[in-house]
């Protein structure tokens, strides 16, 4: 970006001038300040055409419901929620096709190929290679099609494996990622890196956001690759309804932090809206509410009314024993935003699940 030349004009008596002050460190400075400037004001000249990749799964029907029942959307707005049956985001081709179809003037990229555990370690490398297609599709696309705006969603995996707790958002790089999924984290760690590169090359505003596990309506509730809350609400679910023990795979032990879908939808939003930093930001609750998986199946048993006998399988993995993230940045711009307790929104999903069964994702 050319800057305006500077105009100097003599003053009897100068005010000092600190190191921190001065042209040398400010500059950058001052870039930021301008492509932020620029940023907002193409905000403000109109209205929002936002193009939501991955707009059929959890995340994206979390937003759609924000949008659209919440009154998350603006006057003169345009909302799409574009799923895979609309494009093939692996294909660069089609990847065109509808972002000219959309002409978007902001993006959420949520779209990814995505899988339990269990999958992921079998199939490391095809979730690299899909997942690296699909981000740098619509990155580089976004940037043709000039986007003023790219939200981008990451994962809680992608911080390192061996690192002290909790994880924040400058230490995604600092080594490498727990070896069960290493191929998608990775994948998503490049979007931290492109974002970045955007900005220095371009000066574009690509940013991502960080949810821990997320849960909800709408999720993939497959036993075999779904996320962990939801297989457990399906099994549940099928062993109540069978009469047969409820079997967990690993020992119960491992912690984490769950975000419900549409508490993540709504800050989502706020993101596109009103952050303006490069850097990502960890959307989750507080480390104080992390908890165990043994602890989420009790909540998930007493929400389908499961009195059967849970059974731990310890010959399986645990994968990570825990992935503490904090969200003091979060709390730092929203220190008023109000997570819905997972006890409740764990009740909310079953409920939807039991209601929806014959269409959810089993």
């Amino acid at each position: 970006m050319n800057e305006k030349a500077e105009t100097w004009v003599e003053s009897p008596q100068p005010e000092p001038v600190t190191l921190e002050e001065s042209s040398l460190t400010s500059a950058p400075q001052r870039q930021e300040d301008a492509q932020k400037q620029q940023l907002e004001t193409k905000m403000a000249a109109a209205p929002m055409r936002v193009l939501v990749t991955g707009g059929s799964g959890l995340v994206g029907k979390a937003i759609e419901h924000v949008v659209l029942q919440e009154g998350g959307k603006l006057e003169g707005e345009e909302w799409i929620f574009l799923s895979s049956k609309d494009a093939d985001l692996t294909n660069l081709e089609q990847t065109k096709a509808a972002f000219e179809k959309h002409r978007p003037t902001h993006v959420i990229h949520l779209a990814a190929k995505v899988g339990g555990l269990y999958l992921h370690m079998r199939e490391n490398l095809h979730f690299l290679r899909d997942n690296l297609k699909i981000n740098d599709n619509v990155l580089q696309t976004a940037h043709e099609m000039g986007v003023t705006k790219v939200v981008s969603c990451l994962s809680s995996c992608i911080f390192p494996d061996k690192t002290t707790y909790p994880i924040d958002e400058t230490m995604i790089h600092d080594g490498l990622p727990h070896d069960s999924n290493f191929g998608y984290s990775h994948a998503k760690r490049m979007i931290d890196v492109q974002n970045r590169a955007y900005f220095q090359q371009y000066g574009h505003h690509y940013t991502a956001v960080i949810p821990t596990n997320v849960f909800g309506p709408h999720d993939n509730f497959n036993i075999e690759n779904g996320h962990v809350l939801s297989a457990l609400m399906n099994k549940t679910y099928r062993a109540k309804k069978d009469g047969t023990p409820l079997t967990v795979c690993g020992s119960g032990a491992p912690r984490r932090q769950f975000i419900y879908s549409l508490d993540l939808g709504r800050l989502i939003v706020w993101v596109l809206r009103e952050y303006e930093e490069i850097s990502p930001v960890i959307l989750t609750v507080g480390k104080d509410d992390e908890v165990s998986i043994k602890d989420a199946v009790d909540m998930i048993a007493a929400a389908l009314d499961f009195g059967g006998e849970i059974q731990y399988d310890t010959s399986m993995s645990d994968g990570q024993m825990k992935k503490t993230a904090s969200n003091a940045k979060l709390r730092r711009y929203r220190p008023d935003f109000t997570f819905t307790p997972l006890k409740e929104a764990v009740k909310m999903t079953c409920d939807w699940f039991t209601a929806n069964y014959d269409i959810a994702r089993t």
